[in-house]
């Protein structure tokens, strides 16, 4: 089964400014879709910084709560840089929407310039606010996200944000790459592995997704924890090297197994 987040805007991303202009935004279409695929449509996806609203500013963002009150369905808000201000954008936010992109390392974060969590942040956090990493190209930082552990704001969810670019030249190449990121920052295994699993199945209403049970579908991932060193980047460019690495060695869908290509995911 696919599931998804749909865009707000009827362009979704033909271009990076899908809610610059207002009447991108078509209400009945959203609506329309949201009735036609129930299970399939999980949530309602905003992409709010500078340069996909442009002079647009808030405004898409107040659409998005309207349409998600109206469908029910939760918001999946991308934050990175102002305007709008992202004290402007948390605020706006409910229990279990996401904040995607909430390691990055640009100036609107939700850091304060001593690493502190800023208030908007920490009241989301106590309204159960879902923190989604969301690494991709440009959303994740090193420096934040110690920041971010030593003050307790840990994530829900690990994501990649990956694409065929940041896939093939950095700085995701994988989950597997992710993930091994969180080790070094001293996560433990037993944290991170649910991050991508049980915590995501549990937010979806889908917790067979993200789980191990005699009688249910066998879809696992077979990895290995290698205690050796390997060069991670960041998406500011900052550069570490750690002492263990996930590497995958194969998939099993269905019940039938399958060995992963071979390929240095790690260090790069």
């Amino acid at each position: 089964m696919c599931l998804l987040f749909l865009n707000i805007s009827r362009i979704g991303l033909q271009r990076v400014d899908e809610l610059s202009r207002l009447e991108w935004i078509d209400r009945q279409k959203v609506l329309s879709a949201a009735h036609a695929y129930p299970g399939f449509i999980v949530g309602l996806k905003a992409r709010i910084s500078r340069s996909v609203v442009k002079d647009s500013g808030i405004r898409p963002l107040v659409i998005a709560r309207e349409l998600s009150d109206e469908t029910g369905l939760p918001l999946m808000v991308h934050i990175g840089s102002a305007p709008p201000d992202i004290t402007e954008v948390i605020p706006m936010l409910r229990k279990n929407d996401i904040i995607t992109h909430y390691l990055n390392g640009k100036s609107n974060n939700l850091f304060d310039e001593s690493g502190g969590p800023l208030k908007v942040l920490t009241e989301a956090v106590r309204r159960g606010v879902h923190l989604d990493v969301g690494h991709g190209t440009a959303s994740f930082s090193f420096r934040v996200a110690e920041a971010a552990k030593l003050h307790g704001i840990r994530p829900d969810t690990i994501s990649t944000d990956i694409y065929r670019g940041n896939r093939l030249h950095g700085p995701v190449y994988s989950m597997a790459n992710v993930l091994t990121k969180f080790l070094g920052l001293g996560y433990p295994l037993q944290e991170v592995i649910p991050l991508v699993t049980e915590h995501a199945a549990r937010w979806l209403g889908r917790p067979e997704l993200g789980r191990i049970h005699v009688g249910e579908a066998a879809n696992l991932t077979v990895f290995a924890l290698n205690d050796e060193a390997v060069e991670l980047v960041d998406s500011e460019g900052e550069r570490r090297v750690y002492g263990r690495n996930i590497e995958p060695k194969g998939v099993v869908i269905n019940g039938q197994f399958m060995e992963c290509e071979v390929r240095s995911e790690t260090s790069h």
